[in-house]
């Protein structure tokens, strides 16, 4: 059961800072609160107060929050209106779904003379014959009831019909206190009834199915060893038995009908409270998983994907590396992700569940990178192999000289390596497109005789004939 405490008001006062004496809203909802407490010392300036959905059974200790506007105590096991009378400034009271049978102590209220909406619905008293007369007529400050607003006409007709009215509610309420009384005294004899049996059952040996142990450590050293597997054996099948008896418990108790009152939600929360203890120590007694084995004793290095993610694994030979793409949840925050790349594997944590695999070749893990995509989220692992490749452009100044001896083999000790050759595009020429046509026009060329060239006198085969008239 829960309770108000300095650490769970803080807790909810994130907004102003942790301070609680100067909070102004509080919010304590679904908290399993049985009693109001603490907070007119704690809170003095408190404005809200949100107290719905508990088993709070008494409105006490806020008649010091003088600054009260609104109160909220829906869903609650409240039986009477009282202690209210000190918030000068309640505007809002909401009582829905309560177990409100005493409409009369409404007449509380009459003090909150700022109180303008009041809640009921939900409870006994609001299927009293003239009930909403009645509450009008005892509360002349309202202007709003169930959501409903009260106009003048029905507050005059209400104040005509007052002493009928008062009488029908009169002779309700007793009939109601009766009916009560009685469920009171029945839910009082069912819970002694419960008692009695858990005190039998403690002061039976075997009321927790464990009796075996005790029987098994009173056996002698010889037949302990016997008998070790069997007594293991009927231990198993007693717990199955005693599982299958508090679920057939658990069954009947929910099926079981019952009427709508404080202490039939009180038996209800215990049944959940209990069943909530029993499965957490059911979950205490299993056995820790062992760790995934990633590496052998022998130093053998596993394959693992408990992570269940699709991945791929590229030899990007161009740029001699190894790519590996393992797809990891898209929405999943980067910090939950770790990386390890060592020469002949690479492992990766995600979420705590290690994802591994060997690598077809070395590669240096001080070159490695890892990146995540923007929009699928993967993760994409890039590791150089170890040894170069001749790649174009870079100079080639040393010659690689291989010496082979009669057989052909290498003298050289070091292990083989493939030698790629790759043609430096700088080097190599390719006719050139664009200067096909020249920017620069030249003339043609004219169609005239070109002279012809005579010949020289130190040519060998010249003869100088004087009959030969000179040329023009």
């Amino acid at each position: 059961m829960g309770r108000i405490t300095e650490d769970l008001i803080r807790r909810n006062a994130e907004h102003n800072d942790c301070v609680i004496f100067s909070l102004e809203e509080l919010s304590l909802h679904q908290q399993e609160i049985e009693r109001l407490e603490h907070i007119d010392k704690w809170c003095r300036d408190l404005k809200i107060l949100y107290l719905q959905n508990n088993l709070i059974g008494k409105i006490e200790n806020v008649s010091k929050l003088k600054k009260l506007e609104y109160l909220n105590l829906a869903l609650n096991n409240i039986e009477k209106i009282e202690n209210l009378e000190g918030c000068e400034d309640l505007t809002k009271l909401d009582l829905t779904v309560n177990f409100i049978g005493e409409l009369s102590s409404i007449k509380t209220l009459k003090h909150n003379i700022h109180l303008k909406e009041l809640f009921l619905m939900g409870n006994p008293c609001a299927d009293f014959d003239g009930y909403r007369q009645f509450v009008v007529v005892m509360l002349p400050q309202l202007k709003w009831l169930d959501g409903k607003e009260i106009e003048r006409s029905e507050r005059i007709q209400a104040m005509q019909n007052y002493s009928a009215v008062e009488q029908q509610i009169r002779e309700q309420e007793e009939a109601y206190c009766l009916r009560r009384a009685k469920e009171k005294e029945e839910a009082q004899r069912k819970l002694e009834e419960e008692k009695e049996i858990e005190d039998k059952k403690r002061r039976n040996p075997g009321f927790d199915r464990r009796w075996y142990t005790d029987t098994h450590a009173a056996l002698p050293v010889s037949t302990e060893n016997k008998d070790h597997l069997q007594v293991l054996k009927s231990q198993e099948e007693e717990h199955v038995m005693g599982t299958l008896d508090e679920n057939e418990d658990d069954m009947a108790f929910w099926n079981k009908p019952s009427s709508f009152t404080p202490e039939s939600r009180l038996e209800t929360l215990r049944h959940m409270e209990k069943q909530r203890q029993a499965q957490e120590k059911l979950s205490k007694n299993e056995k820790v998983k062992p760790p995934r084995t990633l590496i052998t004793e022998d130093g053998k290095v596993l394959n693992v994907n408990e992570a269940k993610l699709d991945f791929s694994l590229k030899d990007d030979e161009k740029h001699n590396q190894l790519i590996l793409d393992l797809a990891v949840y898209r929405y999943m925050d980067t910090s939950l992700i770790e990386v390890d790349v060592q020469p002949t594997y690479v492992r990766v944590m995600v979420k705590g569940k290690p994802f591994q695999l060997i690598l077809s070749a070395e590669v240096q893990p001080d070159r490695s990178s890892a990146k995540r995509s923007q929009t699928t989220g993967h993760l994409v692992i890039c590791m150089p192999k170890v040894g170069d490749v001749i790649t174009g452009g870079r100079p080639t100044s040393k010659s690689v000289e291989t010496t082979s001896d009669n057989n052909g083999e290498q003298t050289n000790p070091r292990k083989k390596k493939i030698e790629r050759l790759e043609v430096d595009p700088s080097k190599h020429s390719y006719p050139d497109v664009t200067t096909i046509v020249q920017e620069k026009k030249y003339k043609p060329k004219s169609l005239k005789s070109q002279p012809k060239i005579l010949p020289s006198e130190e040519d060998p085969d010249f003869e100088d004939n004087p009959e030969v008239p000179p040329l023009i």
